[in-house]
């Protein structure tokens, strides 16, 4: 049973959502028959209950894919594009409903929320295209001896663990070149926004994904349950989005069975403002960065380094934007900002943003944990922050934006690159050669050169140092799914 908003029932959520596990093409309960709690981080209350997987099930999952593997590896790369297609239109034909979804158990406003969709929906399309477009690799050896042929194949078995703030975009973007590719899935979404992934698997049956292609596991015993899948000798893939921390402990699960491993982790993005930046156009562009998903967000603009003959002015630019926005229930009309994930969340930005002040910290804007219903925390714009701050060193995750001024290019690099993480980081200049010069000093997988926004399905999306290991998207994100088998021809 699923308990709605008023006005809500018109958008089919209930109908298209699924609250069981989805192995072998069965939608059925946990196999030790438990149930957990999903929650509106709007209101607190309790939406719906969902399966809570054991290790039998994980194992089950797996065992599932296994059986469809060869059969899927087998069907013609333009059938395998034609249903990951079909799944395309499929969603775009029901935006709104999973729209609404997502801003229902995530909490982002809607405006986030379609924009997730419509990037979420991009996946399928891409990779229905991509799917023909494994081409391999014919040439002559250097000794004239042989003929070097080399073709790609599925990986085979993959596990996929999907984070909260993108319920549908993290999922698309890992199931999609996968099945691209010929692999089958165990899809592991978190337990806190996991019906927007059961409500996608169920469209991807509808599309026509055969049985067992796509599994979808949920589960509050998170470490046990994928610790048992990755010592499953039939799985070859872990494709993860989440902590770098948590990445860490998988990557040592996965290397007892030597599985090939894509990793999308932590980031602390730098936003570097110059003095002659376009002060609206740089604001524009930390508004996106910044406040995308309420900065529940990997990309977010996490440190801002301004110039100080702009310091000021921009300051209190972004304080005034992110002290305007309509905060609420993110389904709510005219909402800008949603509830943080859970009061978890909230705790944790309001202490670090206490402890900065306690530290010489000025707020602009913001600073004060609301109370009442939900998990909300206002926008806020906080200066002069110590550098060893966590709102600096860490992840936020949030919409707080602590701005520190820098004198020379030299010291803007530096401060940018002062940290473990290497995601995404922001320049702001209207000098191009400046700024290409900047981004190539950058210690990051991606760039954005006046622009708040790098996202996009046709470009590699990953990060360097503690950020990640692989790429996804682009033509780079098929190949994580695929080996690479080299043939040695002689004629």
């Amino acid at each position: 049973m699923l308990s709605l908003p008023e006005g809500m029932e018109k958008f089919g959520i209930s109908e298209a959502v699924r609250t069981d596990l989805l192995i072998g093409g069965v939608w059925r309960g946990g196999s030790a028959g438990k149930r957990v709690e999903v929650f509106d981080p709007s209101t607190g209350k309790v939406l719906t209950s969902i399966a809570d997987g054991t290790i039998e099930d994980g194992i089950a999952a797996v065992e599932a894919a296994a059986a469809a593997a060869k059969s899927w590896a087998a069907t013609a790369p333009r059938q395998r594009g034609e249903i990951l297609r079909k799944c395309w239109e499929l969603m775009m034909s029901r935006a709104e409903m999973f729209a609404q979804l997502i801003s229902l158990e995530n909490g982002k406003a809607l405006p986030d929320a379609r924009g997730e969709v419509a990037y979420a929906a991009e996946f399928f399309r891409w990779f229905s295209e991509e799917a023909v477009r494994i081409n391999g690799d014919f040439s002559i050896a250097p000794s004239g001896n042989n003929r070097i042929m080399v073709q790609y194949q599925p990986i085979g078995v993959s596990v996929l663990i999907t984070p909260w703030n993108f319920p549908a975009a993290m999922a698309t973007r890992k199931m999609a070149p996968a099945l691209a590719a010929g692999c089958t899935v165990v899809l592991k979404p978190a337990t806190e926004t996991p019906l927007t992934a059961f409500a996608m698997a169920a469209l991807m049956e509808e599309a026509g994904v055969p049985k067992g292609v796509v599994n979808v596991v949920t589960t509050s015993n998170s470490g046990p349950v994928v610790s048992a899948m990755l010592h499953h000798p039939e799985v070859r893939k872990l494709s993860f989005t989440g902590s770098t921390q948590v990445g860490r402990v998988l990557l040592r699960e996965a290397a007892d069975q030597v599985i090939n491993c894509s990793m999308e982790l932590g980031g602390n993005a730098p936003f570097v403002v110059f003095d002659d930046a376009d002060l609206n156009k740089a604001l524009d562009g930390a508004m996106i960065a910044k406040m995308r998903n309420g900065g529940e967000a990997c990309t977010a603009a996490n440190r801002f380094y301004v110039q100080s003959g702009i310091a000021e002015r921009f300051a209190s630019g972004l304080a005034q934007r992110m002290g305007a926005m309509k905060q609420g229930a993110g389904y709510g009309a005219g909402v800008a900002v949603g509830p943080l994930i859970n009061q978890k969340a909230v705790d944790r930005i309001h202490g670090w943003v206490q402890d900065a002040v306690a530290r010489g910290a000025s707020v602009l804007t913001g600073g004060t944990a609301g109370g009442g219903d939900g998990y909300y925390y206002p926008p806020t714009v906080i200066t002069k922050v110590p550098a060893d701050s966590a709102l600096v060193r860490d992840e936020i995750f949030g919409p707080v934006a602590p701005v520190t001024i820098f004198e020379t290019l030299d010291e803007a690099v530096a401060l940018a690159n002062d940290s473990e993480y290497g995601l995404i980081a922001y320049v702001y200049t209207e000098d191009l050669r400046k700024g290409m010069q900047v981004a190539d000093r950058f210690e990051a997988g991606m760039v954005g050169l006046n622009r708040g926004i790098v996202s996009d399905p046709a470009a590699p999306f990953g990060g360097v140092k503690q950020s990640g290991l692989g790429r996804e998207g682009a033509h780079h994100g098929i190949l994580e799914f695929c080996e690479a088998k080299y043939t040695a021809v002689s004629w």
